[in-house]
Formats: structure tokens, C-alpha cells, sequence
């Protein structure tokens, strides 16, 4: 047999859902997700993978399983780990506990995992890949993406009013959007590795850019890495970014590297946070250096916040693109647009050419 089974595609598709049960505290491994079914085809254990160096997804759906697993499926949403790392190699785990048949949605790009799917053929155990292959890809996509170009996913998230100001004349900025989207955006600072500003935005507003529970305040356990852009090192001392409540990177020209203008190369800071294990990050301000991102084509996804406002005049949510005439627009593929409180939240991504 080399389709997978009614059964399968379902515990497939709940091996999703319970990956995305690792998002933001798994990096730099990925999301995965594992269902064992007996040999009866019935669920016998489930799991995913918690955070870096715990035990991984088919780990946990083994141990719950227990001996069901004999002559049983393991559905996962990556190809099994070949390698050694901080836990053991999944593959033989599978076959130690007699599974007899796997099922993967997405295979394992990266040279270090690679080659579990080939370890359970020459052991006897059928393998059957590309089950939900693009809903498994997407859901797991900060990661396969990092992995494969070697820099960090980046999602540019902004906030603007229906004719795209993010301040009024004056500089006023608080508050745009409302306290949905804001919310909303302390859950998105908590699925990434890390956020980026630029200098200026520091100095403007002096946000903390911590991950928090906004209706008490608290910290979230886990805070992605401040990466705050600063060619020539204007980041004040008694900036919030300096605090303690999170890492924090001042990421100078002197450090990362320079571009022609002598502002920090972004191609190399992405590369710098690669190795630094940030596999996905979330770029908040300003609009200078959004513009920069865009224009070096290293956003990856954009997530916009629109208020019911409009302020006719004041600074644009995005400036410095590279774009000076309609035909070179950045076109965008729309993927989601839901209502957050009051606002709309307009999810897209840039159209690349292949």
C-alpha cells in the first residue's frame, strides 16, 4: 500500500493541529506533531514537540501509546530525526517500539535530520511522505523557510489608518489601533524568535517590545530577542530595550557590517540572527526600515492592523521601498483579512517570481 488511509489523512490532520502547539518555544527546532494508531488503525498516543531540547513529538506519542505502538502507525507531520543531537534519533526510536508503518507529511530538508525516512525502509517499516504536505508546510513554514535560505523568516507587522498613517501631524501615534489588535500582536510577538526596530523608533516611542498579557501585564515566560538596528549606536541607555525583562541586540555597522550608505547591512544581519539560532522574526518599526526590508526582499509575510481612521496627513506606515513608479509596486498575494475588534487585520504575503 502506498496511499495513505482514510484514517491516516485524519490523524494527520489532528498531527497538525497539535504542532502549532509548539509555535514560538520550540526554535530552533521546528513545530512537530506525531499520532500513533494501533494496528487496528484506533488512536493510541499523540504528541508535539514543546520546546527545544525536550523530548520530541513521536517521543511523547510512543510513550502514551506504549505497547499499541507494536505493529502500529506513526503519523508525523516531519520526517523522523536521523541524528543525535540533544535527544536521540526518532527513527530508531520508532523501530525500537516495533512500528510498523510511517506516515510523513513534510520531509526533513536540513543535512543534519535528514535520511530518517531511508533508516525506517531499511529496517522493513513502509513509509508513505506528501500526506496534507501543504497544510503541514504551512503550518510549520517560519522554519522550513529559515532552514532552507539560511536567515530568519521575517513577518513585517504594521499599524495604520485607513489612508496608511501610522501618527498624526504631530507624532502621536498612541493609540492607532485598538486594544484587540494589540492583544493580538502579543500573541504574534509570541510565536517568533525575535523582533527588529530600527533606531529611530526607539528613540521615538520607547517601547519595551516584550511579549505581555495586556490585561494584566504580565510577562510571557518565553521573550523573543530585541534586535534593534542602529548603524552608529544612538540607542540611549535608559532605553526600555535595555531593561533586563528580555535579551537585547544593538546591532551597529561597526559589528554586523556596513552597506554602501554605511547603514547596518541587512543581508548580513539576517545571517548574523541565523546563526545566533532565530529562525523567525517579527519586524515592527519604523517605516524607514521597513522600506529596507522590502526593497532587499527579505519580508517574508506582512501583517497589517487598519484602524477606522483617517488622519489626512502625518508620516506613512511604509516609506523608502524602492518603488518610484506604479510598475514597479511590490504586489502582494492577500491570504487573510479578519476583524480584530474595531480594526481589520490584512494578512499577505510578497508575489516572488520563481
Amino acid at each position: 500500500m502506498t496511499e495513505a488511509t482514510p484514517a491516516e489523512h485524519a490523524a494527520m490532520a489532528r498531527a497538525i493541529e497539535l504542532a502549532a502547539r509548539g509555535l514560538g518555544t520550540t526554535s530552533p527546532n521546528p513545530v512537530v506533531g506525531c499520532v500513533i494508531l494501533d494496528s487496528s488503525g484506533e488512536v493510541a498516543g499523540e504528541g508535539f514537540h514543546a520546546y527545544a531540547g525536550g523530548p520530541h513529538a513521536e517521543i511523547v506519542a510512543l510513550a502514551q501509546a506504549g505497547e499499541k505502538a507494536k505493529g502500529g502507525t506513526a503519523v508525523v507531520t516531519l520526517e523522523p530525526c536521523n541524528h543525535t543531537g540533544r535527544t536521540g534519533p526518532c527513527s530508531q526510536a520508532l523501530i525500537r517500539a516495533g512500528i510498523a508503518r510511517v506516515v510523513i507529511a513534510v520531509l526533513d530538508p536540513t543535512d543534519a535530520a535528514k535520511g530518517g525516512a531511508e533508516t525506517l525502509r531499511e529496517s522493513g517499516v513502509l513509509v508513505v511522505s506528501g500526506v496534507r504536505e501543504a497544510e503541514a508546510t504551512r503550518g510549520n513554514v517560519m522554519w522550513l523557510s529559515s532552514v532552507r535560505r539560511k536567515r530568519p523568516y521575517v513577518i513585517w507587522k504594521f499599524a495604520s489608518t485607513v489612508d496608511g498613517r501610522s501618527a498624526a501631524e504631530d507624532g502621536t501615534s498612541m493609540w492607532i489601533t485598538s486594544e484587540a489588535s494589540r492583544m493580538d500582536v502579543h500573541a504574534l510577538r509570541g510565536t517568533v524568535d525575535a523582533i527588529i526596530v530600527g533606531v529611530g523608533t526607539v528613540i521615538a516611542d520607547d517601547s519595551r517590545l516584550t511579549a505581555r498579557n495586556l490585561r494584566d501585564g504580565s510577562l510571557a515566560i518565553r521573550q523573543p530577542l530585541r534586535v534593534v538596528v542602529d548603524s552608529v549606536g544612538r540607542t540611549p541607555e535608559n532605553a526600555k530595550v535595555r531593561d533586563g525583562a528580555a535579551a537585547t541586540w544593538i546591532a551597529t555597522s561597526a559589528e554586523v557590517g556596513a552597506d554602501a550608505e554605511g547603514r547596518v547591512d541587512l543581508v548580513a544581519l539576517m545571517s548574523r540572527m541565523y546563526e545566533r539560532g532565530v529562525r523567525s522574526a517579527l519586524l515592527e518599526g519604523g517605516p524607514t526600515l521597513a522600506g529596507a526590508f522590502l526593497a532587499a526582499g527579505l519580508v517574508d509575510k506582512i501583517v497589517g492592523y487598519v484602524a477606522p481612521k483617517l488622519l489626512g496627513g502625518g508620516p506613512a506606515a511604509l516609506m523608502g521601498a524602492g518603488v518610484k513608479t506604479i510598475t514597479e509596486a511590490i504586489e502582494l498575494d492577500v491570504t487573510d483579512v479578519d476583524r480584530v475588534g474595531p480594526d481589520l487585520r490584512i494578512t499577505a504575503v510578497p508575489k516572488r517570481e520563481n
